[in-house]
């Protein structure tokens, strides 16, 4: 009884911070609407420049990240290449997989998707029968497994579908929503609620990990396995 009159208390003090918080940012865009009437044609110009400005160092970066083989989702063939890959770009989300793994492929129609809709991380494959190295090294045990690499740190790992509703039907927006929770894409929805209403058991709450450091370099490993 106790814990229900908690949760209700908790609820109902959540929905408060929402309402305030909703009409914090109203008052924002209000405040923001009354300055642009207020500006002059000058005023105006400035703010249209800067925006342009804006346009054009985003699709800059853009075209950098395509560049470095963002936008799609490839296979790199060896451990070095993995090492490389890592160096040059901010956020890459690395599965190893292996060809007679049914899963792997599933997780290969979601990467595709995911990899040209989220420009600003690198998808890449490799084949953990090719890479001891590396697998040993990060503690990967169960395939298949995504390695989210930032800044050249393995920062998180989806080991399994585990995260993913422990079924083989999750969706595209599914691994997009686990992927945003440990922050290697730029994910613009809610992530204290999974998109699909049918897969609330997903909570947000995965394996802690511990670091380990590959070649005494910036890659490290999140396993709980010494």
């Amino acid at each position: 009884m106790a814990a229900d009159t908690s949760v209700e208390m908790f609820s109902k003090v959540l929905e408060k911070q929402m309402l305030q918080t909703s009409k914090l940012v109203e008052e924002q865009l209000d405040m923001e609407i009354q300055k642009l009437d207020q500006m002059d044609e000058d005023e105006l110009e400035v703010l249209k420049q800067r925006r342009l400005e804006a346009l054009k160092k985003a699709q800059q970066q853009k075209q950098e990240w395509l560049s470095k083989g963002h936008g799609e989702y490839r296979e790199i063939p060896s451990e070095r290449d993995f090492f490389q890959e890592v160096k040059e770009s901010k956020n890459v989300v690395c599965h190893f997989y292996k060809d007679t793994t049914f899963r792997c492929k599933i997780l290969d129609k979601h990467l595709t998707a995911l990899a040209k809709k989220h420009v600003e991380t690198k998808f890449l494959k490799l084949n953990a029968e090719k890479s001891p190295f590396l697998c040993e090294r990060l503690h990967i045990k169960v395939i298949p497994t995504l390695a989210l690499v930032k800044d050249g740190k393995t920062q998180d790992f989806v080991v399994g579908f585990t995260d993913l509703g422990n079924t083989d039907d999750f969706t595209t927006e599914i691994l997009e929503w686990r992927l945003g929770f440990s922050d290697i894409i730029n994910y613009s929805g809610n992530l204290m609620d999974p998109p699909s209403q049918s897969q609330k058991k997903l909570g947000t709450s995965f394996t802690k990990v511990d670091k380990k450091t590959i070649r005494g370099k910036k890659y490290d490993s999140d396993s709980d396995d010494d």
